[in-house]
């Protein structure tokens, strides 16, 4: 659920992320209270590819940070896209390791090619080959800090995502938690997270996407704006020790998550820390 600070990433390792969308039954409402929650300018331009023709692009300090779109679909939520070097190799791959493409390889003028997937799993991911000049903020107040994949089969998950980039799991979570840390090169890049018996088994996998939140306020003020802006915190905010945490949802029910990364602890063996499910 970490990510390390950088404002501006041009060249990417594969199976790095490279941006963040937010498929929203109603984009408008979406779209203001994001950027009143994490101060994001957002840019309306033309897309023939949503429903409302509109596309998003969210940014902070003059650097791109997430995407917003109207769901054309039965699907909706955050998701995380993954850099590639080639996304018609990537397809070969996705394959070969029991994925199934779902749209494209598709070019975006200036933007890139992107390849749309379901991951064994079940999981929605899409793949992206950035242009040269792709910018995309990480790490600072109000932009991308991390993503958690929700599953219900981590060795399928691992199997898939670590084969597909060369990534290694370390198994971070303690006891009955199945919480393993996805690593490039040695550093962290995703995690994966088992859903235990306090998730339906129709609960459907999906992504828990992070945000940074400004430091001088913290999670608990983060939590309490998200309330006054008319969504839900859905966990309270809760100190990790990646650090402190909460678990929120815009006003069209969409979820998310936050963290105060200069609230980390040490303390690992905490109840509250180890699986704020837990009840």
């Amino acid at each position: 659920m970490t990510t390390h600070p950088s404002p501006m990433q041009t060249v990417l390792p594969a199976g790095t992320p490279c941006w963040v969308e937010l498929a929203s039954t109603d984009a408008a409402v979406a779209r203001d209270f994001y950027a009143e929650l994490f101060g994001w300018d957002i840019h309306l331009q033309h897309d023939p590819s949503t429903r409302d023709r509109r596309y998003a692009i969210a940014s902070r300090d003059l650097t791109q940070t997430a995407g917003i779109r109207q769901a054309n679909d039965n699907h909706s939520g955050w998701s995380i896209h993954l850099a590639v070097h080639n996304t018609a190799a990537a397809v070969e791959w996705v394959q070969h390791l029991g994925g199934v493409p779902t749209l494209g390889p598709m070019e975006i003028p200036e933007r890139g090619t992107i390849l749309h997937a379901t991951a064994p799993g079940g999981v929605h991911v899409v793949f992206w080959e950035p242009a040269p000049t792709w910018q995309f903020a990480t790490g600072t107040p109000g932009t991308f800090a991390g993503a958690d994949l929700y599953t219900h089969d981590g060795t399928v998950a691992d199997d898939f995502f670590c084969r597909l980039f060369n990534l290694t799991s370390e198994q971070i979570g303690l006891g009955a938690i199945d919480y393993a840390e996805w690593r490039l090169d040695g550093a962290p890049v995703l995690y994966r997270y088992v859903m235990g018996s306090d998730y339906l088994t129709t609960t459907p996998a999906h992504w828990l996407v992070y945000f940074t939140v400004d430091p001088a306020g913290g999670a608990d003020a983060a939590a309490g704006q998200t309330i006054m802006l008319g969504g839900t915190v859905l966990i309270e905010p809760y100190d990790t020790p990646f650090g402190r945490t909460a678990v929120l949802a815009d006003p069209t029910g969409e979820v998310f998550a936050i963290i105060d990364h200069a609230a980390a602890i040490e303390d690992w063996q905490r109840s509250q820390v180890d699986d704020p499910h837990d009840d």
